[in-house]
């Protein structure tokens, strides 16, 4: 086939017309290069995705302290609380710490 036979066939007519070419160069520059691209898009769609399962994470967390704090709203509640886990004590007590040795000989 000559130039001039593929220069006459439809595709190639379409593939050469100006508003095509440059239509697909826009489209290549916007997908891959620029500031703003699609590859960025997919990226900050994750980023937004992982930062709202933080959210709903510290959300459940922050139910569970307000009712840790409603629960040491009670004198006896808080004493309980500080013993087991600050090993506070009172004046004049001794507190023993029993470790249960969980490993297999």
């Amino acid at each position: 086939m000559t130039f001039h036979q593929l220069k006459n066939k439809p595709i190639i007519k379409i593939i050469t017309n100006r508003y095509v070419i440059i239509l697909s160069i826009f489209v290549v520059w916007m997908v891959f290069f620029d500031e703003n691209s699609l590859l960025n898009h997919l990226e900050f769609n994750k980023e937004i995705d992982k930062l709202q399962s933080e959210k709903e994470h510290f959300k459940t967390e922050i139910e569970k302290d307000k009712e840790l704090i409603k629960k040491l709203q009670d004198k006896e509640q808080l004493e309980k609380f500080a013993r087991e886990e600050y090993y506070m004590k009172k004046e004049n007590e001794e507190i023993y710490i029993i470790e249960y040795d969980t490993l297999k000989k």
